[in-house]
């Protein structure tokens, strides 16, 4: 994708998730390629988005207290939910 710098600078959020997800964004000025967006580091062996790569995502991310839980859990909040509807 290539993109002017003021639409750079507008989307800069939506630009850094397409560049993390592999796309090629080049950003120009004047229709110059001045720069290009990239993720730091590549993914590790495992397709971005795949199941692997969200799973070494999670063991490798600090996640705060609430989030985890165990699948029975999991299950009885599922069901909390689903009630709260009725």
């Amino acid at each position: 994708m290539k993109v002017n710098v003021l639409d750079a600078k507008n989307r800069l959020s939506e630009l850094i998730r397409a560049a993390q997800a592999g796309e090629d964004v080049i950003i120009a000025n004047r229709g110059e390629p001045v720069a290009r967006l990239m993720p730091i580091a590549a993914p590790r062996g495992a397709a971005v988005g795949s199941a692997e790569a969200l799973l070494r995502w999670i063991e490798t991310t600090p996640q705060p207290d609430w989030v985890r839980r165990n699948a029975k859990e999991i299950d009885a909040d599922i069901e909390n939910e689903r009630g709260a509807w009725d």
